[in-house]
């Protein structure tokens, strides 16, 4: 049997003590070495076949208690603010938080997936549907890790969910333009592909209720390209979309009265076009975002938005893996349960300083032509 090869051995290879054999193989530069001293204990140590022992850990040592939470994009408030209400509650119960932030590229989401099996934490929480080619995975995952989905209602998942119905956060927004009497509106969105349902959900809520009006076709849709979602999402993304695409849409049609953005951050962009245009908010155009994130609570933006109570949304998330963490540590019986928890909020309309009723029709243009 092949003798162990120890630090004794390679300090007297390396003609050193067993002290600075032990500080340069473990890294230790707290004590100054010359570079040549360092290589002649690296090089004899690699000669003698000589193997690290592997680290032992205290007894008694604990591990960390890990959260891991999916975000697609951490540019937009609205993340921020799921997080903020998943690391209070978190915090309190004394777990950790890793952020994986997938800037909604389907590589990244899924190497940061594999990584779950070995990484292990005690919960996962998701800010927004799992993409569909990787909903196996997650169920997978789900089997033995604790998952808790911040997800648009309308999609089938078998995982626990804090649900919002995005459809109704439409229908609410179109009914107060509505009730103003804006006849003729415009909805700005990113790109409403099929891995982003939750924006469609929003969009449709918008054109049912305008339909349910009798007002077919008075909806405009201004929706990016889908290349916006393949490019690393910078942090004035979502704005610089309200803001192109109002300049167009200006162009295209002046008998528009109200624009709504799919989002706060996109109703921001909105706002400054229309302020280049010189184009008076509320006067001459009604304008609504949705998130109710802090900037629109600003008494010079003073955006009318909805609000879904986000941070309750990531605090009930984390709440939901708490509870799965307590009922695999207590088993009934010697049976683990099985639950299914669905959490839900009623949006709530939150009227500001950027709609009114529609300008009169003889002004009608006018304005927009400036």
């Amino acid at each position: 049997m092949k003798k162990k090869v120890t630090s004794t051995d390679i300090a007297r290879a390396a003609g050193v003590s067993q002290s600075t054999v032990s500080m340069v193989l473990n890294k230790k530069y707290n004590v100054s070495f010359s570079k040549k001293t360092i290589e002649k204990v690296e090089a004899a140590a690699k000669e003698l076949g000589y193997i690290p022992p592997k680290r032992k850990t205290r007894k008694g040592a604990k591990k960390e208690k890990l959260l891991v939470v999916f975000c697609s994009n951490l540019t937009n408030p609205y993340y921020v603010m799921l997080l903020q209400g998943i690391e209070m509650r978190a915090k309190e119960q004394g777990f950790g938080l890793f952020v994986c932030n997938t800037q909604r590229d389907l590589k990244m989401e899924e190497r940061y997936l594999k990584m779950m099996w070995e990484l292990r934490p005690l919960g996962i929480i998701y800010t927004c549907n799992p993409s569909h080619c990787f909903m196996e995975l997650v169920r997978d995952l789900a089997q033995r890790i604790p998952v808790a989905v911040i997800n648009n209602q309308n999609e089938k998942m078998d995982v626990d969910a804090v649900e919002l119905d995005n459809s109704k956060l439409g229908r609410i927004m179109a009914a107060h333009l509505l009730e103003l009497g804006h006849q003729k509106a415009a909805y700005i969105a990113p790109p409403l592909t099929a891995r982003q349902k939750q924006r469609s959900k929003r969009v449709e809520g918008f054109l049912k209720e305008y339909e349910k009006a009798g007002l077919n076709g008075n909806v405009i849709i201004k929706a990016a390209k889908e290349e916006i979602d393949l490019n690393v999402a910078h942090i004035d993304s979502e704005y610089k979309i309200g803001y192109d695409l109002t300049k167009e849409l200006l162009k295209e049609e002046p008998d528009i009265t109200a624009i709504a953005g799919l989002n706060d951050m996109i109703a921001f962009g909105i706002l400054d076009a229309l302020h280049e245009a010189r184009i008076r908010v509320p006067a001459d155009m009604s304008v609504m975002g949705c998130d109710n994130t802090l900037f629109a609570r600003m008494h010079k933006v003073d955006l009318t938005t909805i609000e879904h109570f986000v941070v309750f949304k990531g605090r009930d998330a984390c709440d939901i893996i708490m509870k799965k963490i307590s009922t695999h540590q207590s088993p009934y019986s010697g049976i683990t349960p099985i639950s299914t928890y669905h959490v839900e909020y009623e949006p709530k309309l939150i009227i500001r300083g950027t709609t009114s009723y529609p300008r009169e029709p003889s002004k009608r243009g006018k304005k927009i032509k400036n």
